[in-house]
């Protein structure tokens, strides 16, 4: 019986395949001016995330992880929330900050603020996200809007308390007591979760929701808008209106007012959504 043998390559052929694979590898290297240029070429903007009232920075956690996944640099900046006006001046410092484009996301009360901080600022800030979030137009306050439409129980839900400015004159802040934040502010959160914020509530100066906005960047820059079906802090309704006028992209979701802990992935769509439209 006759068998065949396989036959083994020439040691002249192997070196020569040897040869070409490293030629191939070496082509495939790419240089440290080209791995710049694709780095620049995939630079993502600044997500700058505002806070409302009721609440702190760490409301946006599960959307920071998320986008912080997706590659994009984030600052969940810290609101003052003492009124428009000075609320805004202060975001407008972090935005200074910041090389590059920004996209700036405001929740409940901080759309007011980044409405207001985002004015004159179209070469850098390249999109506004309005998460369950005002969109007031100059000669607009927090509190106009909310009673402009039914829906609210705010009302029913909040206590003032009193301090003393150093000058020895009085200020009060807007608390939402902690019995009812449950229900009026968090619904579609978990009960123990819902203690933590409230515990961890940020009050608002009763004042800023009465104080009157002056200028609208939404009228300038793109705008995209999560509506909240469930909030009983800002009616649906008033929701709606204020991002139909803006001409806001808008997505709506049964969720309550604190969409952003009950619903992060929802709300980093949405501002993933936006961030992709910056170039």
């Amino acid at each position: 019986m006759h068998i065949t043998r396989p036959t083994r390559p020439s040691r002249r052929l192997a070196l020569l395949g040897a040869t070409a694979a490293v030629g191939l590898a070496v082509t495939a290297v790419t240089l440290p001016g080209e791995a710049d240029a694709a780095a620049r070429h995939q630079a993502r903007p600044t997500i700058v995330l505002e806070h409302g009232a009721f609440a702190d920075a760490a409301s946006w956690d599960g959307v920071v992880k998320r986008l912080q996944l997706a590659g994009y640099p984030v600052v969940a900046a810290a609101n003052p929330l003492r009124g428009p006006a000075y609320d805004a001046a202060y975001l407008r410092s972090v935005v200074d900050r910041i090389d590059g484009p920004v996209v700036l996301v405001g929740h409940s009360y901080g759309g007011t603020v980044i409405s207001q901080a985002a004015a004159g600022l179209e070469d850098k800030v390249k999109a506004l996200v309005y998460i369950a979030a005002f969109l007031p137009d100059a000669g607009e306050s927090s509190l106009g809007l909310t009673g402009k439409f039914p829906g609210s129980t705010l009302g029913q839900a909040i206590e003032s308390v009193n301090y003393t400015l150093p000058d020895g004159s009085q200020g009060a802040d807007v608390y939402i007591t902690t019995d009812k934040f449950h229900q009026q502010f968090a619904a579609d959160v978990p009960a123990d979760k819902a203690r933590l914020m409230a515990t961890g509530q940020r009050p608002i100066a009763a004042a800023a929701l009465e104080e009157k906005s002056t200028q609208a960047a939404w009228k300038t820059i793109p705008s995209w808008s999560l509506v909240t079906t469930a909030d009983l802090n800002i009616p649906v309704a008033a929701q709606r209106f204020m991002s139909h006028r803006a001409h806001a992209h808008t997505t709506e979701i049964d969720a309550s007012h604190a969409v952003s802990v009950s619903r992060p992935g929802a709300v980093t769509r949405i501002v993933e959504q936006a961030a992709r439209t910056v170039r």
